[in-house]
C-alpha cells in the first residue's frame, strides 16, 4: 500500500514538493556555510518526493533552534505556505485527504526542519 501511495503522491504533487526542497537546497548549497543546510534539504527533498511509510521526530538544542530561525526567515516560510496551500486544495475532495495531511506533515518541516529525523514506520 505504501508504494501504491507514493506512486500517486508523487503524480499529484509531490514532484512539485520535492523539487521545492531541491531547489532551497540549491541555494543553501551557493555558500560554503549553507552547504550543512543545503545537505538537510536534499534530505528533505527524498522525504517529500515519497514520505509514505516515513515519519518525523523532532528534537535538538540550541543549535538546532538558532538555525531553524534563520531558516525559517530565508526559507522556511515560503516552503510551508506552498505545502498548506497544496494540503488545502488536497483535502477538498475525500479521495485527497490523506495526501493533504502528508503535505500538512511537510509544512510542519518546513518550519523546523533542524534537529529532525525521519524514521520509517
Amino acid at each position: 500500500m505504501k508504494s501504491l501511495g507514493n506512486l500517486l503522491w508523487f503524480i499529484f504533487g509531490g514532484c512539485l514538493s520535492g523539487l521545492s526542497w531541491c531547489l532551497a537546497g540549491l541555494l543553501w548549497s551557493i555558500t560554503i556555510v549553507g552547504i550543512p543546510i543545503g545537505r538537510q534539504c536534499f534530505k528533505f527533498a527524498r522525504m517529500s518526493f515519497f514520505p509514505f511509510g516515513k515519519h518525523i521526530e523532532y528534537g535538538g538544542g540550541a543549535m538546532s533552534l538558532l538555525v531553524n530561525v534563520i531558516w525559517l526567515i530565508v526559507s522556511g516560510i515560503p516552503l510551508a505556505l506552498e505545502h498548506l496551500a497544496t494540503g488545502a486544495a488536497l483535502c477538498v475532495t475525500i479521495i485527497g485527504i490523506p495526501f493533504g495531511l502528508q503535505q500538512f506533515k511537510l509544512a510542519k518541516l518546513a518550519l523546523m526542519p533542524f534537529g529532525a529525523r525521519i524514521l520509517e514506520d
